[in-house]
């Protein structure tokens, strides 16, 4: 009773539908009246759960469970979503990711730059802010008390989307966003997803990562999840339902303009593009979601936005499960026992402290080095250069910078050799294991491999080898 206020049924979320439609179809010019879809080549035959969960589950979600994009497609026309003529989801090589594309047929045309390709009514739209105000305060305020008490505090917006798709679940084929969730990825490779034996073949900073995104995954799970009361005991005590809706909001959830965090259906299926993304997402006055082209799309090309810094493969491998090795540069890794003010008045920090894959190092590395080496030996010359630097006096810095390169080169050849001993022993650790116990380890094995070959590019430029 204390949730008859939701208005969540199917009737009214498409009579809700209908009614944004008729106003968006004045500006639809851009978009098909029905999508067709890119046949994708995987099986997609009924299976069993591999796990006996002991009751019914709505949707399968082990990790060998297809994934059925044809009902999500139908769902997303006759709901309202507007697609353009070229707009496809389509399967990766590797049969498990799907993801948005222009169209590889024949008469498929260029779509020119800043052409909306995408549509979905705010209806659809699943949100923080809109879950909040679903759930009464009385029947949350315990269940948000243990979130708090574990300093999770600033993930009470996903939370909140969390405890929206578990109630979602619960409606089965009743729920208005039931094809959407029947299409999402079962299987993740990202760091929530891992083994602790895999996280234990991640270098120092990746694994940082790595044991920050389980124990957040850990902290929003089943302790609190359990104290909701609109939930069944079966969906509550579910550890791996739980965990699956964990890796639905954490990897599909985005930040709009006005701090809200919502998931768009249709609209999660863009991948992520590093320095030149093809779309550009936003929201008209009435919250619908649009999505336009950067520039002009070429046929069969994949549709991507940015989901974060491209400077950061780390973060997007510990958080999304992919490594982006079209990023220009990588943090250096280099990590001192102690950051004082004045390190990062130079520059420290991971977006700065950059190696290119050019083989080329950032000015704020050689900055980092020099400052480490005068702190311990010319103090007075550490004065100079902080001086310089504030100053922006650049004939003083560089005078420092060739005066000391010896001394700082050595640093960095110290650091780097120290780095790619460190992985190729990382590396080591995995001969003899299972890749079925294991199945992430050939993807961190690709990202130790990466990450290497960053480094001996930067050698190779600076030491010759």
């Amino acid at each position: 009773q204390a949730l008859g206020k939701r208005k969540t049924m199917k009737s009214n979320t498409m009579i809700r539908v209908l009614v944004i439609f008729a106003h968006m179809t004045a500006n639809a010019s851009a978009f098909t009246t029905r999508p067709t879809t890119q046949q994708p080549f995987l099986q997609t035959t009924a299976i069993q759960s591999a796990v006996d969960r002991g009751y019914d589950t709505p949707i399968d979600i082990s990790e060998v469970a297809p994934r059925d994009t044809s009902s999500f497609e139908e769902w997303s026309y006759n709901y309202g979503i507007q697609r353009h003529a070229s707009h496809r989801l389509t399967y990766a090589q590797d049969g498990w990711d799907i993801y948005a594309a222009t169209s590889s047929d024949d008469d498929a045309t260029i779509i020119p730059g800043g052409t909306p390709v995408l549509c979905v009514p705010e209806a659809l739209i699943l949100s923080s802010n809109k879950a909040m105000v679903e759930f009464p305060k009385e029947c949350m305020r315990a269940a948000e008390k243990i979130v708090y008490s574990v300093n999770a505090d600033s993930e009470i917006r996903y939370y909140y989307l969390m405890v929206k798709i578990l109630v979602e679940l619960e409606k089965g084929e009743g729920s208005a966003w039931f094809p959407w969730l029947n299409s999402l990825p079962r299987y993740y490779t990202n760091a929530a997803s891992m083994t602790p034996f895999c996280c234990l073949c991640l270098p120092s900073l990746m694994r940082k990562l790595a044991v920050k995104e389980r124990g957040n995954m850990s902290r929003l799970s089943v302790s609190s999840i359990k104290l909701i009361p609109f939930l069944n005991d079966d969906t509550k005590y579910d550890t791996d339902l739980v965990n699956w809706v964990y890796q639905i909001v954490y990897t599909r959830a985005v930040e709009s303009p006005d701090g809200d965090l919502k998931i768009v259906p249709m609209g999660d299926m863009f991948n992520h593009a590093g320095e030149y993304p093809e779309i550009e997402p936003s929201y008209d006055e009435e919250g619908n979601y649009y999505a336009y082209t950067t520039y002009d799309i070429p046929p069969n090309t994949p549709l991507r936005i940015s989901y974060g810094d491209p400077t950061n493969p780390s973060f997007l491998f510990a958080r999304y499960g992919f490594l982006d090795d079209t990023t220009p540069a990588t943090f250096c890794k280099l990590i001192p026992p102690h950051i004082n003010k004045e390190m990062e008045e130079l520059g420290y920090c991971q977006k700065r402290m950059l190696f290119y894959k050019t083989g080329d190092v950032s000015d704020e590395v050689w900055d980092v080095l020099l400052y480490q080496h005068l702190s311990s030996t010319k103090i007075g010359d550490k004065r100079m250069l902080m001086t310089s630097h504030r100053e922006g006096d650049y004939e003083t810095k560089q005078m420092l910078h060739e005066k000391y390169y010896g001394e700082t080169s050595g640093l960095l050849l110290e650091h780097i050799e120290g780095f790619i001993a460190q992985l190729d022993k990382l590396s080591g650790k995995v001969e003899g294991r299972s890749v079925e116990e294991h199945p992430r380890l050939p993807l961190i094995l690709k990202h130790n491999q990466f990450v290497r070959d960053t480094f001996m590019t930067v050698r190779n430029r600076y030491f010759g080898y």
